[in-house]
């Protein structure tokens, strides 16, 4: 298996990912970085979390210009596994991979902490080690979490199962204090209509083994490498 993972100026995310991955698929991983014209061949890219030219203008605005997104584009609409990890999900919105967008949050404040999930679909390339409906634990740590979109695009994702995560309270109720950051449905991660492309704003690199805490997000690079394989 191999995973290229994209690496901006401000990239924070990007080590503890190539870690995850490698620990778990027992492969190396690519670092690419960001001037870079083209990707090395891979069967999944990743761009991580972090604050990629300092989040200056939008989050993920000026890192969508970057050469090697470019190609990132080329290969993701050509059906290359993608995901996109926080300040990642912010930029494949920015780069039109995903519709929608990622907004200060609704407390303007930066929010780190474990919030709960619902998978709501275990279809896609990275959530297949899933159960349906399952209820996991993941941390965020974000400024500009808050997803929007126009109504209809809203209702085109939820009623395509395009919502992925969604936030919800231990129980599984996705109920306002379980939203940390105002996102509208409680949405907390999405997919393009071929499940190939997944962004979220939860970090599952940050719990997928016991020393850290916790292994709920180990199934999404168990679900990796499942899918390369297969």
């Amino acid at each position: 298996m191999r995973a290229a993972v994209v690496v901006f100026p401000g990239s924070n995310n990007d080590r503890d990912t190539k870690v995850a991955l490698e620990r778990i698929t027992g492969q190396p991983v690519s670092m690419v970085w960001h001037q870079e014209a083209t990707l090395p061949p891979c069967d999944v890219i990743v761009v991580p979390g972090g604050f990629s030219y300092g989040d200056y203008l939008r989050c993920g605005a000026i890192a969508v210009h970057s050469p090697v997104m470019r190609d990132v584009v080329t290969k993701a609409r050509a059906g290359t596994p993608t995901l996109g990890i926080c300040n990642g999900f912010q930029v494949l919105c920015e780069a039109g991979l995903l519709p929608g967008v990622l907004m200060r949050n609704a407390s303007l404040k930066f929010v780190c902490r474990d919030v709960w999930l619902k998978v709501e679909h275990n279809t896609t390339f990275f959530t297949s080690r899933y159960g349906k409906d399952a209820i996991i634990r993941v941390p965020v740590a974000h400024h500009d979490g808050n997803y929007f979109a126009d109504p209809a695009t809203l209702e085109m994702l939820e009623g395509e199962g395009r919502v992925v995560f969604r936030y919800v309270t231990p129980e599984g109720m996705p109920e306002a204090r379980a939203n940390p950051n105002g996102s509208q449905n409680n949405i907390a991660g999405i997919s393009d209509d071929s499940g190939r492309i997944v962004g979220m704003m939860p970090h599952p690199e940050r719990l997928y083994e016991t020393a850290l805490g916790g292994t709920d997000g180990r199934a999404l690079f168990e679900s990796i490498m499942e899918g390369v394989m297969h």
